[in-house]
């Protein structure tokens, strides 16, 4: 019995020293402490969302919400204080060592989540990421699919610096609401909560014939004090801007408003001329005119007045970068005009926030440090040590190293990612490193400056420049010290995508993701686009002329024409652009036509053979200019025209 015994306890022995400790689990951010078990815990049907306290009820619904969007599972959520096996309970507890942004999560019998409101909806967001999603291309039913599981361990999490974000140039290339919607999602899920939306801006006067009444400038928001402000060519109500400042709220991201002042302000001379500066150029404003700074307090006085502001936000941005200082006293005239828009902002009772510009516009009138906010973005116009020693709170958001200027020639097209992975965090202002989480560096951001006007780049190919350095950004300015190496963190980085319900990418596990026998006039299909790379495929047959404008496929953003509107050859548009292959089809003709496109190219091949490429094109542009026109294409599948004579078959659509 003695032995019995004895083999039994070794037995249990190695099974104990061969037992698996969980490691830590891969999200972006990586969660600061983890303490691992072994085993998992697996969520079923009968599992329950639980919250103790009604302040988490929206965190618990939104867990719910996407959990049934990601993995089918549809779990019901109620209130209570006492979680069953493979509950999921979320109970009210503020801990002043993680902040309003921390939480902990416990994952043995059941998962407990202790936080405050926004520490729950970033706990939600880690769960999320750890369970993973279903494949997009997947038709398997709840109960066919494998159920959902979590590794038991226990997380404690906060963010190293308050302030993670970006910023989206809206006013040179217009982005419609509903991306920058889908985009503050996709920023939530990965725990960044500041989206600066810069409202006004103009293009360089050499792309227009050295002429400014020519040249290109956009104000993005609905005035009626105003009338004619506003950019014809995309704009956002008043109505629409504020809810959307409201619901980016309520994901935890906070829209910062940028009204870009005395430079960058072409769209309020071109509508008052008398506002523009002879001597600087017209994008700059003759700040010696009385004119200007009424006409400003009226303007900010409209998104600001009132019990129910427009810009419905803790903060507003009001510019003040790349002014003249070619003069004293036009720095002086710069220094009271700042100062004086930093009091207007605060008079409405939100915190101004400016363009580093006090280096380069040395003087002697006061600009207002306290409370305060700067983003330093080139040190040689604000110098961050002298910043720092002023007061101001400083944001780090380097042009050198996080600035994306789409298919410009200059600064980043693309981040560059393992770089800023291994050596950027908020501490790096530029050439200066200050010590990291200095309580006066509020955090980091990278920026989108959409300079190059009429550069073909569509709103998909910004996306596709936003997601990776959203994902190192989101990474660094929330667990500055790196946990995995810069190789393995890409690898694990490429399989995170965008936020529950959102595939702005288009992408799908490589392979065949739809194919059809025969496409029908009129048809409609589950997938709305296929992104980079792609391969479209399909036999035609055209027993007579197409229609121009006839597309053969179209989507919310894009259509691919098998006679486009202008030249009745095969095309695309998008974005407003169009785009035409030197191929026409034939009546009478049968050809099998293939598309291939990646994030700098679209390809054509006719029966096999390649037609054209469509890729970057300097004739769209002077010739001693140092950026192309980009001619792209995220393929739209979603409908098919009703009008359609060709007989189109064997579809395929394969992802690369």
């Amino acid at each position: 019995m003695k032995r019995i015994f004895l083999n039994l306890l070794l037995v249990a022995l190695a099974a104990t020293l061969h037992a698996t400790v969980n490691p830590r689990p891969f999200t972006i951010p990586a969660i600061h402490e983890w303490q691992g078990r072994e085993g998992r815990i697996t969520l079923t049907p009968q599992s329950r969302i639980l919250y103790s306290d009604a302040r988490l009820r929206t965190a618990a619904e939104a867990l719910a919400r996407d959990l049934h969007t990601e993995t089918d599972l549809q779990l019901p959520v109620a209130e209570g204080k006492k979680a069953a096996e493979a509950d999921i309970l979320f109970a009210y507890r503020p801990q002043k060592k993680l902040g309003s942004e921390g939480y902990t999560v416990d994952i043995d019998r059941s998962v407990r989540i202790e936080a405050t409101e926004l520490g729950a909806y970033h706990a939600v967001q880690t769960l999320l990421q750890i369970v993973g999603r279903k494949d997009k291309t997947s038709s398997l039913s709840t109960s066919q699919a494998s159920h959902p599981s979590l590794p038991k361990g226990k997380i404690t999490d906060r963010p190293d610096y308050p302030l993670r974000g970006l910023m989206m140039d809206c006013a040179r290339k217009y982005i419609p609401l509903d991306y920058l919607r889908r985009l503050v999602r996709t920023m939530a899920y990965y725990k960044m909560n500041t989206l600066e939306v810069h409202l006004n801006d103009n293009g360089f006067p050499a792309y227009f014939h050295e002429n400014w009444d020519e040249t290109y400038a956009a104000f993005r928001l609905e005035s009626e004090r105003f009338p004619g402000l506003t950019a014809e060519d995309g704009s956002y109500s008043k109505a629409e801007f504020r809810q959307f400042i409201l619901d980016a709220a309520a994901m935890g991201v906070e829209v910062i408003p940028e009204i870009d002042a005395p430079a960058h302000s072409l769209a309020f001379a071109h509508y008052r001329p008398s506002l523009g500066s002879k001597e600087f150029g017209m994008d700059h404003f003759d700040l010696s005119n009385p004119e200007v700074i009424p006409f400003m307090d009226s303007l900010y006085a409209e998104y600001l007045e009132g019990p129910n502001p427009v810009f419905a936000c803790p903060r507003v941005h009001i510019g003040t970068d790349e002014y003249s200082n070619s003069r004293q006293e036009t720095v002086e005239q710069f220094r009271a005009f700042t100062d004086h828009f930093i009091h207007t902002v605060e008079g409405y009772g939100k915190q101004a926030v400016l363009w580093g510009a006090l280096t380069h516009a040395k003087g002697e009138t006061p600009v207002k440090v306290d409370d305060v906010m700067m983003f330093c973005w080139y040190n040689g116009f604000a110098e961050p040590d002298s910043m720092r020693a002023l007061g101001y709170q400083l944001v780090s958001i380097p042009d050198g190293l996080n600035y994306i200027v789409p298919a410009a020639g200059y600064y980043y097209d693309y981040l560059n990612v393992p770089h800023l992975y291994k050596n950027w965090t908020p501490a790096v202002i530029g050439n200066k490193t200050f010590p990291e989480r200095d309580p006066q560096i509020d955090g980091g951001m990278f920026a989108v400056w959409n300079d190059i006007v009429g550069n073909g780049i569509a709103v998909a190919d910004i996306h596709h420049r936003v997601m990776p350095a959203l994902q190192v950004i989101a990474e660094k300015t929330w667990a500055a010290d790196t946990v995995r190496t810069c190789e393995e963190w890409l690898r694990l980085a490429a399989a995170v995508g965008e936020a529950p319900g959102i595939n702005d990418l288009g992408r799908y596990p490589v392979g065949v993701v739809l194919q059809k026998e025969v496409v029908e006039a009129g048809s409609v299909r589950d997938i709305p686009f296929i992104g980079w790379p792609y391969r479209v495929s399909f036999d035609i047959e055209t027993p007579a002329t197409e229609a121009r404008g006839t597309a053969l496929f179209r989507s919310a953003d894009a259509e691919f024409y098998l006679a486009d509107p202008v030249t009745g050859r095969l095309g695309f548009i998008r974005d407003g652009y169009l785009f035409s292959f030197r191929h026409a089809l034939r009546a009478g003709a049968k050809e099998h036509i293939a598309i291939e496109g990646d994030n700098r190219e679209t390809r054509l091949y006719i029966d096999g053979r390649l037609v054209e490429t469509l890729g970057p094109d300097n004739r769209l542009f002077p010739k001693n200019k140092p950026f192309k026109g980009i001619r792209t294409l995220q393929f739209p599948l979603q409908r098919t025209d009703a009008n359609l004579r060709s007989r189109i078959t064997n579809l395929q659509v394969e992802q690369r």
